[in-house]
């Protein structure tokens, strides 16, 4: 029962923070920012937020990261008002490192087709 009920928690608040991202969080920092998956411990205490942004440029990185720090009491009072739970879990966001693996991955078959029209 509990785990079932934090696997539905967790795709909440990934779809709640998503939605606050775009239309509530005014800062341009946090604009391209994609919530990628989340993480809430047993106790629901804390929820780890998996992000990921569309640059692979380091000072976009720590411009996201700021604009995140910045912006978490809002996300988390934002969310303890559209979900239905006892305690807002404290959040941590972490920049999800899989996703640009991917793009990186994309960029260099990209780069491949580009060097060999035939592959």
């Amino acid at each position: 029962m509990a785990h079932y009920r934090i696997g539905r928690l967790e795709q909440e608040i990934q779809r709640e923070v998503n939605d606050i991202l775009l239309k509530r969080v005014r800062d341009p920092r946090v604009q391209s920012i994609t919530v990628t998956g989340v993480v809430v411990t047993g106790d629901l205490q804390q929820a780890t937020i998996y992000y990921s942004i569309l640059s692979d440029l380091a000072s976009d990185g720590e411009k996201a990261e700021a604009g995140l720090k910045k912006a978490t009491g809002l996300i988390r009072s934002e969310l303890g008002a559209r979900l239905n739970i006892f305690k807002t879990p404290e959040l941590f966001f972490e920049r999800d490192e899989s996703v640009q693996y991917g793009s990186h991955i994309d960029q260099l078959l990209n780069q491949l087709h580009r060097d060999d029209p035939n592959l």
